[in-house]
């Protein structure tokens, strides 16, 4: 009776001072946690030191020292799987906790009894014990606005017992963070409910699923999740993970400017910003969905100086120079998943990102390819937004337009024609989530930027974007002409390496073809020229001066115009002398074929220059 009596007594706690945890502790399960608790002078080595639970502002006891003598310095005990150690020495509490479980998980609190017999915390932290979770890798990924409401489903089959504890995890390091679960249901009713914090779990038994519901989301809740059920090994088993990105809010603002890049490429802009905005404000580089801001980068809070602040995350790097009042982007490696909104933007008081500037980003793919050939393209698209809508496959005509080549909710009606629609076929395959695209019999004039994008009617939203170009496979002009054909410059283009034409090198031919006759020519006109040097040998120019003992001597150089057929002969005569008299008197020449049988006894011609004039008949030698 007595017995009974004791048994139905209430457990009470002593009395805890208040404190808020002032750190936290995460641990998988069977982990140990090690922690000290330092405590200053003011504490007397001599009082007996805690490790408690918090619960309701009291002290679940776990484990606690005796009250030491003087001597040794150090004090310490061991209850179940908690030993506490006092080294009176260094002043230091330290608490070892062995084989940690999930149901570990709570407030903890180091602490000396006071003289009053309360407990004074030295020390108090949130522990949170993981369960161990199967590794998944995300299905999906969900993008939130903060102070939205997530709401998801996740199916489970008949393999899975339906009596089985379903859970909400956030996952960390493999590990199951608990934020939600059910209780073991009994056989009836179908459904079960939990609620804890701003996440409520229900297990639809009847239907097989569990259905999650997450409040008032907030950008540190951003993080990969899981439901999952619960194993008989203690192990969490993913039903479905997914990947949470909430953006903060950003002040509305349409794109300034449109920033066309390649694949592999380097985005490089700058973003102004004037007096008003303080250089000491928190800029940051944000992509745009949905009116949110997801910061890629962002600068730390800066001292007053230096004047600039870098920051670098990922393939992005954002340079604040308060000086210049200038905000650089740097963005390498672009790839097509990048196209979409950015955003130069500063941090408000208010924690809204206000825009500095507001650029539309296209990354396209560039596809090369050539007449009469097959291109396949692959659309990957993710996200629940593109997976039921009707996807459509366009061409850009002008800056925003874009015509329709083929949708794939209903194929071409049009047959046997060489139109862009009746050679491309359009496939969606929403289980891989790609969109397969295939244009066939290409053509030069099908060369331009394409747009895979979903219809949401009479809106295209676009998922990727490419840059097409077809090259002809024509071999070039051949050479037409006779010997004395100019030579020109030739076009020759290769075809591709599946083609079958045969490719010739003729234009080292044709250069070698043209190179012999030129020399054939030059050697022709050679010995013309020299034959009929050779027939006037004797006929030697006289001069004629005013004193005939007077000698001139030929100093000059020569000028020949080449006969322009075989039958002319001397037309002009240009001889240009240099007296060996005094420079005062003058020196004329005149020579006439009367004179040509005199030949004065000492001149000495040592150079000429003869053109030809015509000659009698009758005088030719």
């Amino acid at each position: 009776m007595e017995l009974r009596a004791l048994l139905l007594l209430p457990l009470c706690f002593p009395a805890l001072q208040a404190q808020p945890p002032d750190a936290e502790e995460r641990q998988a399960e069977g982990s140990t946690l090690s922690i000290r608790c330092p405590y200053t002078a003011r504490t007397d080595s001599q009082q007996q030191k805690a490790w408690c639970r918090v619960r309701d502002g009291q002290c679940e006891l776990l484990a606690e020292t005796t009250k030491p003598a003087r001597y040794p310095y150090t004090n310490k005990a061991t209850k179940g799987k908690v030993t506490i150690l006092d080294d009176r020495q260094h002043k230091t509490v330290s608490i070892t906790m062995t084989n940690l479980q999930a149901e570990d998980s709570g407030t903890y609190s180091c602490a000396y009894r006071s003289d009053s017999s309360q407990y004074i915390p030295l020390r108090t932290i949130s522990l949170i014990v993981f369960k161990g979770l199967q590794a998944q890798p995300p299905d999906a990924e969900e993008r939130q606005a903060e102070g939205s409401t997530l709401s998801i489903q996740c199916p489970y089959t008949a393999g899975t017992d339906s009596q089985q504890q379903k859970a909400w995890c956030r996952t960390r390091d493999g590990q199951c963070e608990l934020l939600a679960e059910t209780t073991k249901p009994a056989r009836y009713p179908y459904t079960n409910t939990a609620t804890k914090g701003k996440v409520t779990i229900l297990d639809d038994g009847l239907y097989r699923t569990v259905s999650i519901t997450m409040t008032n989301l907030q950008a540190e809740d951003s993080g990969t999740y899981s439901c999952a059920y619960h194993h008989n090994s203690s192990w969490y088993i993913p039903l479905r993970t997914i990947s949470l990105i909430v953006f903060k809010a950003l002040q509305a603002q349409p794109p300034d400017a449109e920033e066309r890049q390649a694949e592999g490429s380097t985005l490089s802009i700058r973003c102004p910003y004037t007096a008003r905005t303080d250089s000491q404000q928190q800029k940051a580089w944000c992509r745009v969905r949905d009116g949110q801001c997801e910061p890629l980068a962002e600068t730390t809070k800066p001292a007053r100086y230096p004047y600039t602040n870098k920051a670098t995350k990922g393939k992005v790097t954002i340079l604040d120079d308060g000086l210049y009042r200038t905000v650089s982007i740097t963005m390498t490696n672009l790839q097509a998943e990048d196209s979409g909104t950015y955003s130069c933007a500063y941090h408000s008081d208010s924690y809204w990102y206000i825009p500095l500037r507001t650029i539309s980003l296209i990354v396209f793919k560039e596809l090369h390819t050539w007449e009469q050939d097959t291109l396949s393209v692959q659309c990957p698209y993710s996200g629940l937004a593109y997976g039921m809508g009707t996807k459509v496959w366009c061409r850009r005509e002008g800056q925003t337009a874009c015509k329709t080549v083929a949708r794939s909710d209903y194929p071409s009606t049009r047959h046997n024609s060489q139109a862009l629609e009746d050679r491309t076929v359009i496939q969606d395959d929403t289980q891989k989530r790609t969109v397969n695209i295939t244009m066939q019999k290409l053509q030069a004039q099908d060369s331009g930027m394409y747009w895979c994008a979903l219809y949401r009617g009479p809106e295209l939203i676009r998922i990727m974007d490419f840059q097409l170009s077809v090259s002809k496979t024509s071999a070039g002009t051949p050479l037409s002409g006779t010997a004395s054909t100019s030579l020109t410059t030739l076009s020759v283009t290769t075809p591709p390496p599946s083609s079958n034409v045969h490719t010739f090198n003729i234009l080292p031919g044709v250069l070698s073809i043209l190179f012999i006759l030129a020399l054939t020519s030059s050697v022709t006109l050679c010995v013309r020229q020299h034959k009929q040097l050779k027939r006037r040998g004797n006929r030697q120019a006289e001069d004629t001066y005013d004193k005939p003992e007077d000698i001139a001597q030929l100093d000059s150089t020569e000028r020949m115009e080449s006969p322009k057929d075989d039958g002319e002969d001397l037309k002009y005569v240009t001889l240009n002398y240099k007296s060996r008299l005094s420079d005062e008197d003058p020196l004329y020449c005149n020579v006439e074929r009367s004179q040509a049988h005199r030949k004065p006894e000492d001149e000495n011609v040592e150079y000429a220059i003869i053109a030809l004039k015509q000659l009698p008949t009758s005088e030719k030698g």
